[in-house]
């Protein structure tokens, strides 16, 4: 096994933002997650940030002592890749990487593994699609974390690459190594934020919750277009709380995209479908909130209707704070909950084939958000009230099925999704990509750049009257003096974009000759030079005759 690996994070980001996105939480924990089990002397982050590894270290597990070296380093230093076979990315946008790893010559080099995390933007979906004709090898992966969406794209890649096998005359239907690997909780930290019996009594009472009410817990963003319509919700709670003549509480526990607006359309429909249901609006950005609602829930409810949804973080943590999970029988869920064992699955239903293409039409041709797009899909996808509300009014009746699935919850954590599980998970999928590489017969390779992305100077070189080559001559124009090429450094625009060049102290070594021999080719200009600062070189040769120093011909 290889003794490092490498993650490639370009904001080095330590903490998930503001109202975060799933896939902002589900990459910062796996990165932590990372550094508390992976069995690797060393790991590697690839930023495009200034940020020491000490205060990488801090930001993500601070008050933890790093177990394993933990170095940081640019995003295009590939060394940390090939020293552990392998790049993590936690998205799967990988196209610009394999092009890279090819130009340098390091197709057998390592591994580049990303994530799915949606499939729902057609965007995405084309981003993703752009694996089957980017560079990349079987010793490659895009990480499912369910099954449907490992089918979802099995089916996805089979139908892209039959499209382009038929229309350019290919056999080939090449597609990434699509692996499942679920997301992961911390199981413990939890249970422990969970088993509080005083911080539980005191959090209720502050809500004004009897000792004998039940608080249902909804916890995410408050998102009816992208993540889940609350009027199956709303209803299925009131009916539960009617069948069992209980006081039932809904906490939703997350935040608004729009407070003022949304919370008025939630408020409103409360009214129409929860009359008598105390729901409580809290916010989902304080930790400490967060914290005191998993000892003050009963029951996790989580009725999402969203294509944008394909895994669903907060039921594992439910599940992990010992909370029975009632969620719509949907993309991931099905796959981390177990229907009457930790919890209850409700059936949902989709709309017919065929029927959203309208939509689709909109919103790739005529302006519809993708928010408005998704939206639409999610109102016209049904979860069953009845069932839920029964499902519910089930939990509520018995206490001693509520701590039945406590126990079996917890111990599905322990078992499959508990981060310690996943890492190792993780772990094995690198040392299977490693040894089909190992395997692998390096080929001989005709294309070494992206034709889409060629370098500016190339891709554009018939714009210009002529390029800049190794036998362009170059002269010192008459007058010109290193006093004016010292000038320089003191107006602005002509110091813009001078990391793309040579340094100073090299430009004024190459205008010192030509004032010293007159005019010389490019080639006999940079002789002197190392190789590797040839290219720079040209660069500011072609900088000095932009200023009106040099001329060429």
């Amino acid at each position: 096994m290889a003794r490092s690996i490498a993650l490639y994070h370009p904001s080095a980001g330590v903490r998930p933002k503001h109202n975060p996105f799933g896939k902002d939480v589900a990459n910062v924990e796996l990165f932590k997650a990372v550094l508390r089990y992976a069995d690797v002397d060393r790991v590697d982050f690839l930023t495009g940030a200034q940020v020491s590894p000490a205060d990488l270290v801090m930001g993500l597990t601070p008050g933890e002592v790093a177990r394993p070296q933990v170095a940081t380093t640019h995003l295009l230093d590939l060394g940390p890749a090939k020293d552990a076979g392998a790049l993590v990315r936690g998205v799967p946008e990988l196209t610009d990487m394999a092009w890279l790893r090819r130009q340098v010559g390091l197709e057998n080099a390592y591994s580049l593994v990303g994530m799915v995390h949606t499939l729902a933007p057609p965007a995405m979906r084309e981003m993703i699609a752009k694996a089957a004709v980017a560079p990349m090898q079987p010793w490659d992966a895009l990480i499912c974390t369910s099954p449907v969406v490992q089918e979802s794209l099995v089916e996805m890649f089979d139908e892209w690459t039959g499209y382009l096998a038929d229309r350019y005359g290919g056999t080939k239907q090449i597609r990434p190594h699509l692996p499942l690997l679920p997301l992961g909780v911390e199981g413990a930290a939890f249970a422990a934020l969970a088993d509080r019996p005083d911080v539980r009594a005191a959090t209720r009472e502050e809500m004004g919750v009897g000792p004998d009410d039940i608080v249902v817990m909804w916890v995410g963003r408050l998102s009816f277009f992208e993540k889940a319509f609350p009027q199956p919700m709303f209803r299925a709670a009131e009916e539960a709380a009617r069948a069992s003549g209980v006081k039932v509480h809904f906490a939703l526990v997350g935040w608004f995209p729009d407070p003022a607006l949304h919370r008025e359309m939630y408020q409103e429909t409360v009214q129409a479908y929860a009359p008598s249901v105390s729901v409580h609006y809290l916010n989902g950005n304080d930790s400490d909130l967060v914290g005191r609602m998993w000892a003050a829930g009963d029951i996790f409810l989580s009725l999402v209707d969203n294509i944008q949804e394909t895994f669903g973080i907060t039921p594992l943590e439910a599940m992990a704070a010992g909370m029975p999970v009632v969620a719509s029988d949907w993309d991931g869920y099905r796959f981390t909950i177990r229907d009457g064992i930790d919890g209850f699955l409700v059936r949902s239903l989709g709309g017919p084939r065929g029927a959203g293409q309208g939509l689709l039409n909109r919103h790739l041709h005529m302006g519809l958000t993708y928010q408005a797009y998704v939206g639409s899909v999610a109102q016209h996808t049904a979860i069953n009230v009845g069932d839920a509300a029964a499902r519910i009014a089930d939990l509520i009746a018995s206490p001693e099925l509520r701590a039945k699935m406590r126990d079996a919850g917890r111990r599905r954590i322990r078992e499959t999704f508990d981060w310690k599980v996943v890492v190792a998970g993780l772990q094995e999928l690198l040392t299977e990509l490693e040894a089909i590489r190992l395997a692998a017969q390096p080929e001989e390779l005709k294309y070494t750049r992206n034709p889409t992305k060629t370098e500016p100077y190339g891709a554009f070189a018939r714009f210009a009257t002529s390029v800049l080559g190794a036998g362009t001559r170059v002269v010192a124009r008459p007058g010109i003096t290193l006093a004016d090429l010292e000038r320089t450094k003191t107006i602005r625009l002509d110091d813009y974009a001078s990391g793309a060049r040579a340094s100073h102290e090299e430009s004024v070594a190459m205008l010192t000759r030509l004032i010293a021999e007159g005019e010389l080719s490019v080639r006999e200009l940079v002789a002197p030079f190392p190789q590797n600062r040839q290219q720079l070189l040209g660069m500011s040769i072609v900088w000095m005759c932009k200023l009106g120093l040099l001329d060429w011909r």
